[in-house]
């Protein structure tokens, strides 16, 4: 089973500071790289946030945004920004002053401004402890992970196909690559005849022209390597993923592209050069599923 690097999870708790929720994204990266968002006075347990994320998700880009809602909060504990509110009230004498505009400033014009009302900082994070966070990002996290693997199920679904592509393409290089040894040895054969027309054609020479080509036509090596790299390919995906296996395919899509393009090199038939071609193809396809892949 795999899973992909793109998943969504939150999580909500309700405390005596308000209402705590927590939204974990994930994306594309080669390792585990986190971007947290805390609101003030709750950077000191970044790192605990951090180590619980750790525990569902192992590969990508994990981007964690902490809120918190204090409209439910016991409202008597709010301080005024007095700074704030004259600068407010200055600002709107400016502005009446400016557009020669009727009125007064006041207080209900000022109470608009929600951001001259602040809790004291003890009452930031009343009630909140490691304890509470944690589980809000374990819960987060895994929500996260089960969306993984459920992506993870359709994408190891297409990479499947991919494969099942990939080695009907092998098949046909394997039927047609013996077949084109006959058709050159008939062909050497015909040559020499029509250049000597009725002298008899030196079999045992032409024995070693065909065995010359052979060798450096032969692809069995690649062949039984590239069957290889599949079930390689194919145990990772129906493995337990306790690890990452994103870098393993990508190392196996590598070494099976290098075999196709050995293969069409060493063609020189027009079938095998369809069917290696159709193969990269293939390949590509998987390269670029894979990077999707934790």
């Amino acid at each position: 089973m795999i899973r992909s690097m793109t998943g969504y999870g939150d999580a909500e708790r309700d405390t005596a500071a308000g209402r705590l929720r927590l939204e974990v994204k994930t994306v594309n990266h080669r390792f585990f790289n986190t971007s947290l968002r805390t609101p003030s006075g709750f950077d000191r347990w970044e790192n605990a946030i951090t180590d619980a994320l750790k525990q569902h998700i192992l590969r990508g880009h994990v981007s964690a945004s902490l809120s918190i809602d204090r409209s439910a909060r016991d409202e008597a504990e709010a301080v005024v920004d007095l700074d704030r509110a004259r600068g407010y009230y200055a600002a709107l004498e400016r502005l009446k002053e400016e557009l020669v505009l009727a009125g007064e400033p006041n207080l209900s014009m000022l109470s608009r401004f929600s951001d001259i009302f602040r809790p004291p900082e003890a009452a930031r994070t009343a009630g909140i402890g490691e304890d509470v966070l944690v589980e809000l990002t374990l819960e987060a996290a895994r929500k996260c992970r089960e969306m993984r693997e459920a992506e993870g199920e359709r994408l190891e679904a297409d990479l499947t196909d991919r494969l099942d592509a990939v080695g009907e393409g092998l098949d046909v290089v394997e039927s047609r690559a013996p077949e084109r040894l006959v058709e050159e040895r008939d062909r050497l054969r015909e040559s020499v005849r029509a250049l000597t027309e009725e002298v008899e054609v030196d079999e045992e020479r032409l024995s070693r022209e065909i065995a010359y080509l052979a060798e450096r036509w032969d692809i069995n090596e690649e062949v039984v390597r590239f069957r290889s790299h599949i079930e390689l390919f194919r145990e990772a995906l129906t493995g337990d993923a306790s690890e990452p296996v994103g870098k393993r395919l990508g190392f196996l899509v590598q070494e099976m592209h290098r075999e196709a393009n050995t293969i069409a090199s060493k063609a020189n038939d027009a079938d095998i050069t369809e069917a290696a071609v159709g193969i990269k193809e293939e390949i590509e396809r998987l390269r670029e599923q894979i990077e999707n892949v934790e």
